[in-house]
């Protein structure tokens, strides 16, 4: 099997290059770079993604007919790189990524004409509504209900860890239409405004103390049934194919421009010895570790999208990137937090570009820092990311249907 890219898929590169060279800020691309979660700044990522949207990138993934691009998976998997290469803000996945293609794949051509576009603009910006204070890693025994009342459903109970509710004004959710059968059974996929009178948000504080979960409360919300999203009672059918693009993508790209960055600056740090970190045997061993690690999900990233290239179903390959590139992740967020030593423990998010507000502190007002601003973004990204193990389907959870799927246990 051939991994090396042709030429056309080189010239592709150097197009998109180009455009980032060109297009990407020196404030776009600190947002990026001071990003303390896989969720961005708010404003940057919408106007990062308004300039992707002029230039027809916003959502490549989607056919051409809905705003796509005719591209070749290994065009769309380029384009990704160099966008983490290059620094860029992420896009917030809720709507690009994981409600549009079940839009796509499921709605009615009148969904499609309304979402579509807007979620395109921004003008529509989406949060996920599954998990539940009863129902997280086992998703199908979620109680939010959604009660028959003509060509309405009055909606009842909570969501809770839902990302960036704050400034969503839709969301789309998993609620209970039916008690009959397996509690697979019975569930429905709603787009609901949240807008719509008896909705309430609650902010999370996060152990990194940003406010980008929040818990949402539905008190007698009235949703018109054309917001149901596929068929009534049959919502776990969408929220399985949603669940796919919520697990794909490259991650390796960006893990290899962590470790490097990891790797200046252990150059850079001395230890109590006064000789640099980068010498020290056992912190050498494990950067070197995680460099063969990301090298290895790289490559396993190729196998898949060479398989997909060919028309081939990856098969349980979701569940095994998951695993392997949140636990990768947790490994150089650890790292890093080592190498930034004792500053590394000071609390400056003032410093960084979190995802969400920090209310709970107060930046000093001559704007004073500590060291420099990857020690002040790595304690933040490791809290951050002890949940990447746990959501998009608990690690456990991917173990479980590798055994199945792969090992047949």
């Amino acid at each position: 099997m051939d991994y090396d890219w042709s030429a056309a898929d080189l010239a592709f590169r150097d197009e998109v290059r180009a455009f980032f060279d060109e297009k990407l800020t020196p404030d776009l691309r600190r947002a990026g770079r001071l990003a303390t979660s896989v969720y961005p700044d708010h404003e940057a990522s919408m106007e990062w993604q308004h300039i992707l949207h002029e230039r027809g990138w916003a959502a490549p993934a989607w056919p051409v007919e809905h705003g796509g691009c005719d591209w070749s998976l290994t065009q769309h998997y380029i384009f990704g790189r160099e966008a983490m290469l290059a620094g860029a803000p992420t896009l917030s996945p809720m709507g690009i990524r994981m409600v549009a293609p079940a839009i796509i794949a499921f709605g009615t051509p009148e969904q499609k004409d309304y979402y579509l576009p807007r979620i395109l603009t921004g003008e529509i910006f989406f949060c996920q509504g599954y998990s539940e204070p009863e129902a997280g890693s086992d998703l199908a025994s979620l109680a939010m209900s959604a009660v028959d009342d003509g060509d309405h459903f009055i909606c009842n109970g909570s969501k809770i860890w839902t990302t960036h509710a704050t400034e969503a004004n839709w969301i789309f959710c998993l609620v209970r239409t039916s008690r009959d059968g397996r509690k697979q059974q019975g569930i429905t996929f709603l787009l609901i405004d949240m807008n719509d009178p008896g909705i309430s948000v609650r902010p999370l504080v996060m152990t990194s103390g940003e406010e980008v979960q929040n818990q949402v409360f539905f008190d007698n919300v009235r949703v018109p049934k054309a917001n149901v999203l596929g068929q009534i009672d049959d919502g776990w059918t969408v929220a399985k194919y949603l669940l796919v693009h919520e697990r794909g993508g490259a991650l390796s790209p960006y893990l290899q421009v962590q470790v490097e960055d990891l790797a200046v600056a252990a150059a850079d740090q001395t230890g109590p010895d006064g000789t640099p970190l980068i010498d020290d045997p056992a912190f050498a061993r494990r950067l070197a570790d995680a460099r063969i690690r990301t090298e290895v999900l790289e490559i396993l990233e190729y196998r898949t999208l060479a398989q997909m290239a060919q028309g081939k179903n990856p098969g349980p390959a979701s569940s095994m990137l998951k695993i392997l590139g949140t636990e990768l992740s947790q490994q150089i967020t650890e790292l890093a937090l080592i190498a930034a030593g004792p500053r590394g423990r000071v609390y400056q998010p003032h410093i960084t570009k979190p995802g969400g507000p920090v209310t709970q502190y107060t930046a000093p007002e001559d704007g004073y820092r500590s060291g420099e601003e990857w020690q002040a973004v790595a304690p933040l990204r490791y809290f951050n990311d002890r949940a990447g193990s746990i959501y998009a389907g608990s690690n456990e959870i991917q173990r479980n249907i590798l055994a199945k799927a792969a090992l047949g246990l």
